[in-house]
Order: C-alpha cells, then sequence, then structure tokens
C-alpha cells in the first residue's frame, strides 16, 4: 500500500468519489473545486492510500496543521474514510500513521479528529491507535436569512 499527499486536480479527481461517498451533501459539479481552494487557502491537507498496481483511491483523509492557544500545535483531521470494498485492509491505519509521523516532523503536540457517535469501528481503530475520548464536541446550525 502506498499514499500520495494531493498537489494537483487530477490528484483530487482520483479521490473525488470517495469524498462523496462519505460526504454526499457535496455537489459533484463542484467538489474538486471546492477542495482546490481548501488546500490553497485553509491549509487543507489530503492524501489518498492505493495499491501500486492499481492507482485507484482506497481511502483518504482530510486534515490540517494549526495552533490553538488550549492545545498548541495541533492537526486536526477533518475526513477519514475508506470505501466500504477496502475496509479491513488496514487502510485507515496507514493514513493515521502518514499524519502521525508528518506531526511528528513537525513538532505538532497532538492529533484531534471527531468522530459520529455510530461509528464503532472507527472508534476500536483510533482508541487501538491511543487516541482518547478527550471531550465532547458541540454544535449549533446557523439559520440562513432569507433575502427578499
Amino acid at each position: 500500500m502506498l499514499c500520495k499527499k494531493v498537489n494537483s486536480r487530477t490528484d483530487i479527481e482520483v479521490c473525488k468519489n470517495l469524498i462523496l461517498d462519505f460526504r454526499p451533501h457535496l455537489n459533484p459539479a463542484t467538489v474538486t473545486d471546492l477542495v482546490e481552494k481548501m488546500i490553497r487557502n485553509d491549509s487543507y491537507e489530503l492524501i489518498y492510500a492505493f495499491e501500486e498496481s492499481d492507482r485507484k483511491a482506497m481511502a483518504f483523509a482530510g486534515y490540517r496543521k494549526y495552533e490553538m492557544l488550549r492545545t498548541g500545535k495541533i492537526v486536526y483531521i477533518d475526513d477519514l474514510f475508506t470505501s466500504p470494498d477496502n475496509r479491513k485492509k488496514g487502510c485507515g491505519n496507514f493514513l493515521l500513521s502518514f499524519i502521525e509521523n508528518e506531526a511528528r516532523q513537525a513538532q505538532v503536540k497532538s492529533i484531534h479528529l471527531d468522530s459520529g457517535y455510530t461509528l464503532h469501528p472507527a472508534h476500536r481503530l483510533y482508541l487501538n491507535r491511543g487516541f482518547i475520548l478527550a471531550c465532547n464536541h458541540f454544535s449549533k446550525d446557523i439559520p440562513t436569512v432569507n433575502k427578499r
């Protein structure tokens, strides 16, 4: 298994179907532009796992490095997804190892992510890799204002 860091629209296109499987609310017509903008403007980094014999993305992770007063330098994993037909092959573990090595080289203090309550197989992976349940994450939707 190999890992590639995305650095072109072509690379984004390799991941596009997986991104849409994981985030079905995204518009297929604009997702490549959105990811490209996030990489360019928002410190978003995208990696994907693939077999050397087949350049098709098996899994992907999107993350960013930043600093907070509470935590110091961190990596925050926005997205981590393995295609259903590639689960239990070590893809998520492989991508987490890549991110951890990159964080170590950048002298990052910790890695953070949020995960839905029902994603128990993912939780087992995170716990087995030494992640802890450090807090509850709260969110609030802000309704859009209808302009007449």
